[in-house]
């Protein structure tokens, strides 16, 4: 950490500092003004406290972030005068090398390259940088130093505290839930302009992207021209539905089993070491489980098919959806879990009462209850695989068969998105399949998402 980072550090640490010396004075000067009758105040100390901490966190933080958002784009507008007046033939990607070389030189990091242009340029950022650093601390310990001090001066019997920090609070809850949403908007925007730039560009034969039967949209980009009969995206469709089949194969009957067992059957000390242990598989990096598919699960698979004279591809969709299903147990299992042991045990007490067997009460009566949620539990374990990248980027290979056996290679959207994005070819001729397939991907899986949604309010209102 150099010096610049240390005191941006040392800068936030004492905004934390201030709001908990804040809450300290509050609360007591609180007591103090009570005169020992707490019953005569409008709200408890601990809320007048809280209140002072709140006013110090949001306005010193907020402060901070104002600040340095402008002082960034202050600092930028100067190094880029600086560099257009220093070495004014630069442009472009090589006058950005040169200020991102400068800047980490200055900053103690280790330059591309070192010459007398990015040495005069770091010491020219290493001043400015200074300032916005000074002008960034002093602005956000004065103003939250001043919400301390105002805060405090609030301080009285009468004061509506408790009020003022559950409103603040709901307001922070709106903020992180607007955002959320916000972001939502904003992925699809981000996605929509390419993706109409796209379809512009095969005359909107939008039939074409959706059921043809080849893909294979850069093969006339070197003439400058994309037909619309080589993006047809069947074959990418179909590979990633059959990945995601497998997957659910695999991980709705294990982890409903699972979750069945760890509610109704198993003890509690049973369930508290067997559940932890299971969801560490939801803790595991998918890059691990694409290791693990392509360089354990396939060969395994490969070496079964030909012991029963079986041809199975190194890349299939088996081995795949198998690891996926594998990933997605502790989704299903965990959700499952919570929903079986949400069903009233009223309903159970009731089925043993009529002389049902234990088995026949989870089957008739726990299971249909239950239903709504397992349904929804599925449905976000289809949208987590459809989504999933590192395990087929690794395991599948890249040719856009078009096929149903699971044995063969096939291809999925995300693998398809990452080898454009990632390819030889220009980034703004890629661009336009890789953002129409990011778009319908991002389609089906908001859709998902809203029926699995819909599948848990309608349960949460039957069984409340």
């Amino acid at each position: 950490m150099n010096k610049a980072e240390a005191m941006l550090a040392l800068t936030l640490m004492a905004i934390a500092g201030i709001s908990v010396i804040a809450f300290v004075v509050a609360r007591s000067r609180a007591v103090a003004s009570a005169g020992g009758n707490l019953a005569g105040m409008h709200s408890r100390p601990g809320y007048h406290g809280l209140y002072a901490w709140l006013c110090v966190l949001m306005t010193g933080y907020g402060a901070y972030i104002v600040v340095n958002i402008i002082s960034s784009f202050v600092v930028g507008n100067q190094m880029n005068s600086a560099i257009a007046e220093l070495a004014p033939d630069l442009e472009g990607l090589q006058a950005a090398t040169a200020l991102n070389d400068a800047r980490a030189l200055a900053l103690g990091g280790v330059a591309s390259k070192t010459d007398a242009l990015r040495e005069e340029l770091a010491r020219i950022f290493t001043g400015i940088n200074a300032t916005r650093i000074w002008a960034l601390t002093i602005v956000s310990l004065g103003a939250a130093t001043g919400a301390a001090v105002w805060a405090i001066a609030k301080v009285r019997e009468g004061f509506r505290a408790r009020n003022r920090s559950e409103k603040i609070l709901r307001t922070m809850l709106w903020i992180a839930a607007s955002i959320a949403i916000i972001t939502t908007f904003g992925i699809f925007l981000s996605l929509i302009g390419e993706t109409l730039n796209f379809f512009s560009k095969i005359d909107w034969r939008i039939d074409k992207f959706l059921f043809g039967l080849t893909w294979s949209p850069l093969a006339g980009v070197h003439v400058g021209e994309m037909s619309a009969d080589k993006v047809g995206a069947v074959p990418l469709f179909l590979g990633t539905a059959m990945i995601t089949l497998i997957a659910m194969i695999v991980a709705i009957p294990v982890g409903l089993f699972a979750a069945i067992y760890l509610s109704e059957f198993a003890s509690a000390k049973t369930r508290s070491t067997i559940k932890p242990v299971l969801e560490i598989l939801a803790g595991i990096p998918t890059v691990v489980y694409g290791f693990f598919a392509a360089t354990t699960v396939a060969p395994f698979m490969v070496g079964i098919g030909d012991a029963l004279g079986i041809p199975v591809e190194a890349e299939s969709a088996l081995a795949a959806g198998v690891v996926m299903g594998i990933m997605i147990i502790p989704f299903i299992s965990s959700l499952s879990d919570d929903v079986i042991n949400a069903v009233p045990q009223a309903l159970r007490d009731g089925s043993y009462g009529l002389g049902a067997t234990k088995a026949e009460t989870i089957t008739k009566v726990v299971l249909p209850a239950a239903l709504p949620g397992i349904v929804s539990a599925s449905l976000l374990g289809v949208s987590r695989a459809v989504g999933e990248t590192m395990i087929v980027v690794m395991a599948v290979g890249q040719s856009a068969n078009l096929t149903l056996n699971p044995l063969d290679k096939v291809t999925t959207v995300t693998v398809q998105i990452t080898m454009l994005i990632l390819g030889d070819t220009e980034a703004e001729t890629a661009a336009g399949p890789a953002y129409a397939l990011g778009f319908a991907l991002f389609v089906a899986t908001l859709a998902l998402n809203i029926f699995a949604l819909r599948v848990v309010r309608k349960h949460a209102q039957k069984y409340d």
